[in-house]
């Protein structure tokens, strides 16, 4: 799927701003001719953002609401197709022009689009309308309203995951138009030979011909059946790194459209316990994060978001994971110019497999939403892997258990879930086999979940949910841990998640759990002993800040305060331990602690590009 771009073929209207909103708990809008417009209860709501956020009487509420605007569009747009894309409106949403339904979609945090082309009037305003619903349900991705396997996560609203289930318009509304004859889609995938980049392009179009351009080259295009495919080769290339994130503007033009993107020559590679950017060894350190703030919640934040990167410029992070769902595509275009690398998440958090007709219904939602992620973000630099899942959940969890068969042998879920979660990383790798895939796993899950990811990523929580107030017990436990997984399996490992929850401005000394202290000391042992292993391919601490979740005994104000930055994104102690770890002593040569743990060679697994 192509972002709208606005140049001398294609034309696009924002219409983010503020829409007339109405909720609709008795599900009577359309039968009373709300998509025409609002009356009665109305009020005015932002777009982008979260409706929980902006109303203090609509904080919990999920059901079905409706967003109106009305709009003209420009007349200049004549004789081309005009298309409606919605950035994300999680969880269902329908959308209508002038009274007319003309599409709906099933999931959050992806875009869609329909062509509206014969619903226009021209020269008078168009009313359009979005209805969405957010309601949690057992048998949706992520899913709702059914018990958990950890009880202490029992919660309001009652979600399976442990982040707030904001609803609304998320991300911008656009018009856009197209060329009758136009561009449909472009797939980028670059390579190295040498000193030289090579960039091969597919091309879907209604075209007979057409043409690339990339600077000062330049290749013909031929479609056959609407799809044509070209290579240009890059003399002495500039190579695209969390370093040097140097993109390059390639031009894709037919008869009748043109289309530009930026382009980072890069490759991605996994070899033993490496992962390599370019033939070389790259730590993945940063954060799992999330798309939250005060007034805008899940809304696109532009302001927010170039502070955050920042941020985690300062700390000396160069990734994080789209925790833990796929992030809008103005961030995904910043990592890009920015240089951050990308563990690229579908929406599939705490996945349960407890019946076949929920598994199989929550299966159908993961491939989608796999199809659209890849769709949507395969041309970006910035994504380095693919990730199909977090924390899926057996039936007996283990949470001190080592993962093994014989732990999981009397519990069917776990034999489904391997089935489930084998058929997602096969669908990833077989529509991108340019990236490695993955899927995190939870603290005392089945490691045979595992075993088909090309790097392994785990969460765990030694000195906090296990080992609680005991660091030196936590940091044998996790050695133990990290070593066994390399003899298993003998290949990159990533802790996606390890944190404490930390409140901003307690102190202590000694040091307990939810002081600074704590989560500075903590975090400190979990680095000292990644540094000890060549094997440990990135350190992703949760959280990078503070964020909203439900209200339970564990979610002090309804927050998890993971986060090294506060909400408000203030720094916690921990914060400058990262920075030191990533920034000063790198910056002055010094040599990491401990003494190094060499990695055995185990059959070396290699993915090109």
């Amino acid at each position: 799927m192509l972002y709208p771009v606005q140049n001398d073929k294609r034309n696009r209207l924002d219409l983010s701003g503020i829409w007339d909103f109405r909720t609709d708990p008795n599900h009577v809008g359309e039968a009373e001719g709300w998509a025409g417009g609002l009356s009665g209860e109305v009020r005015p709501m932002a777009v982008p953002g979260s409706w929980n956020e902006q109303y203090a009487d609509l904080f919990n509420y999920l059901d079905l609401s409706w967003y109106v605007r009305k709009t003209y569009v420009p007349s200049g747009w004549r004789g081309q197709r005009v298309m409606i894309r919605v950035g994300s409106a999680p969880y269902y949403a329908e959308v209508y022009v002038n009274g007319t339904k003309v599409g709906a979609h099933e999931g959050g945090h992806l875009p869609f689009e329909f062509d509206i082309t014969d619903q226009v009037r021209w020269g008078e305003e168009n009313t359009v309308a979005v209805s969405v619903e957010n309601n949690l349900s057992p048998q949706r991705v992520p899913s709702g309203n059914m018990d958990s396997a950890i009880g202490a996560f029992a919660s309001y609203p009652k979600t399976t995951y442990d982040f707030f289930p904001f609803a609304g318009l998320h991300r911008p509304v656009w018009l856009y138009s197209v060329p009758q004859r136009h561009i449909q889609d472009v797939r980028v995938v670059t390579d190295l030979q040498g000193t030289d980049g090579v960039v091969r392009v597919t091309v879907h179009a209604d075209a007979g011909t057409g043409r690339l351009e990339l600077g000062d080259l330049g290749a013909d295009l031929t479609f056959q059946n609407g799809v044509a495919e070209a290579e240009l080769r890059v003399p002495n290339a500039r190579r695209w790194s969390d370093k040097d994130p140097f993109l390059y503007d390639l031009h894709v033009r037919t008869e009748d459209d043109h289309y530009s993107l930026k382009v980072g020559i890069r490759t991605v590679a996994v070899e033993g316990g490496k992962i390599l950017l370019n033939g070389e060894p790259v730590k993945l350190n940063g954060f799992g994060r999330h798309e939250d703030f005060i007034a805008s919640g899940k809304g696109l934040n532009l302001p927010l978001l170039v502070k955050d990167y920042q941020l985690m410029r300062w700390t000396g992070a160069n990734a994080y994971r789209t925790s833990h769902y796929p992030y809008s595509e103005e961030e995904m275009m910043l990592a890009d110019q920015e240089g951050f690398l990308i563990i690229d998440e579908i929406p599939a958090v705490s996945l349960n497999f407890e019946n076949e007709e929920n598994v199989a219904a929550r299966l159908r939602m993961c491939q989608q939403q796999i199809d659209e992620l890849i769709a949507r973000d395969k041309n970006h630099p910035s994504v380095v892997m693919w990730c199909v899942a977090n924390e899926p959940m057996p039936g007996n969890l283990r949470l001190a258990g080592a993962g093994t068969k014989e732990e999981f042998k009397d519990d069917p879920t776990a034999e489904r879930g391997e089935k489930f979660l084998n058929t997602l990383l096969r669908q990833a790798k077989d529509l991108d086999p340019t990236r490695p895939v993955t899927l995190v796993g939870l603290m005392g899950g089945p490691t045979a979940w595992l075993a088909e990811t090309d790097v392994i990523c785990i969460n765990r929580y030694w000195g906090w949910y296990i080992l609680g107030g005991q660091l030196g017990e936590a940091r044998e436990g996790l050695t133990a841990e990290l070593d066994r997984l390399w003899e298993q399996f003998g290949r990159p490992i990533i802790m996606t998640e390890f944190g404490a929850d930390t409140m901003a401005g307690m102190h202590g000394q000694p040091p307990v759990m939810w002081t600074e202290e704590y989560q500075a000391d903590y975090i400190r042992f979990h680095l000292e002993e990644a540094e000890k292993r060549d094997y440990v391919a990135g350190m992703q601490v949760w959280n990078f800040a503070d964020f909203a979740a439900v209200q339970s005994i564990m979610r002090v104000g309804g927050l998890n305060m993971k986060g090294v930055f506060t909400r408000q994104r203030t720094p916690k102690m921990a914060a400058h331990v990262l920075r030191e770890f990533w920034v000063d002593r790198p910056s002055k040569g010094e040599p990491s602690s401990g003494q190094a743990v060499s990695s055995p060679q185990r059959g070396e697994k290699e993915l090109s590009r």
